[in-house]
């Protein structure tokens, strides 16, 4: 038994690094292609800079390519252990497939706490890092700070661009916090030019709309139409501020969320409609991002158990069917996730539950398939 354990655990091993590394290489290619290399060409990076910067991407990456190789090499590892027919040599010697499987279980938990400890912690620092970077490369060009359907803080201000394409700016929300001063505009529409000599953007919005807080008023409106006023961008001190919530670690999205519920609760009795509702389209990403970064750690499990007894049930060697498979079933994952993502603007729909059910449904089903298998079926 105990030889048994050891050799499907090398093969798991062995063949884990393998697609790993190879997923890792795929998806590292993609970033490579899309950044580093047009800052390479147009002479903006150094070749140090750029192998820097592809270290920084390791980790982030990682997270995505570790839950894949594990489906992946369960698939390729019990589809050749059952075409070899070594699976009916141990059946035929008393060894039942749960007992055969358990170490191969015990390690799809611990390559599911690494993914933790990469999702919540070490991808979100590193990506943040490369952006920074990637950032310096790009001559500190202010506009490269706005991210579509992303919150950027920039010392005192709070920036959300429901949509960016070029210098246009579509359901844009600017707010100011200081111990003096309190406002919000919002406009659908808006534009900006980047001062890249001073470091600020001159953002202007349209059909915009005003309110401004004091303690004896509440929230009452200031100014209707276009307003344009200028942000800086100037520090590098300033930059660290602008992480996105996709780019946030685990502890800082639940700070995150803590300070928007309480300007939700400050808010609550006085402010208008509309600040009501950018408070709620605030929270939601928050809360998506939150619950998707913990449940995808855990992907790796629910992998395993369904990778293991369709490996099985496939019982071939070729190694192109395995990882068509795998990609097959994690296009219906994300698929979960990227609806979760498009209900971000509907919380009644509470898109942050959304996100665990591919973990239910591959865990449920996985376990209903290893039981049909153990049983011979």
């Amino acid at each position: 038994m105990k030889t048994l354990h050891m050799y499907l655990m090398r093969q798991m091993l062995a063949t884990l690094g393998m697609t790993a590394f190879v997923f890792t290489c795929l998806l590292l290619l993609g970033n490579v292609l899309k950044e580093i290399l047009r800052l390479l060409v147009n002479r903006q990076l150094t070749i140090g800079v750029a192998c820097h910067s592809v270290v920084l991407l390791i980790p982030w990456v990682l997270a995505f390519s570790l839950p894949i190789g594990m489906l992946t090499a369960s698939l390729l590892v019990f589809g050749r252990f059952s075409s070899d027919h070594e699976l009916t040599a141990a059946r035929a010697s008393g060894i039942s497939l749960i007992s055969l499987i358990s170490p191969i279980l015990l390690l799809s938990v611990a390559v599911s706490g690494l993914c933790a400890w990469l999702n919540l912690e070490v991808a979100p620092a590193c990506r943040v890092a490369y952006v920074r970077l990637i950032f310096q490369a790009s001559a500190h060009d202010p506009a490269s700070v706005l991210r579509s359907g992303e919150s950027v803080y920039l010392g005192d201000w709070t920036i959300r661009v429901g949509k960016k394409i070029g210098t246009n700016l579509m359901d844009v929300t600017v707010s100011q916090f200081t111990p003096t001063n309190e406002s919000t505009v919002s406009g659908p529409t808006g534009d900006f030019q980047s001062d890249a000599a001073h470091q600020q953007l001159v953002l202007t919005l349209h059909n915009a709309s005003s309110w401004g807080w004091t303690k004896d008023n509440g929230w009452t409106p200031r100014l209707d139409g276009e307003i344009t006023f200028p942000i800086a961008v100037a520090s590098q001190e300033q930059s660290i501020l602008t992480v996105g919530i996709s780019d946030m670690t685990f502890r800082q999205l639940r700070s995150q969320l803590r300070n928007l519920k309480r300007g939700e609760s400050i808010t609550k009795k006085a402010t208008p409609k509309a600040v009501k509702q950018v408070m709620q389209d605030e929270t939601t990403p928050v809360l998506v991002y939150l619950h998707r970064m913990v449940s995808f750690s855990f992907a790796c499990i629910g992998f395993t158990l369904v990778g293991i007894p369709l490996g099985i049930r496939a019982h071939r060697r070729e190694t192109s069917i395995g990882v068509a498979t795998a990609l097959l079933l994690m296009l219906v994952y994300y698929s979960f996730v990227v609806l979760a993502q498009a209900w971000v603007n509907h919380p009644e729909r509470a898109p942050f539950l959304i996100v665990w059910l591919p973990n239910f449904i591959f865990q449920a089903v996985g376990a209903v398939l290893l039981w049909r298998a153990n049983r011979g079926g």
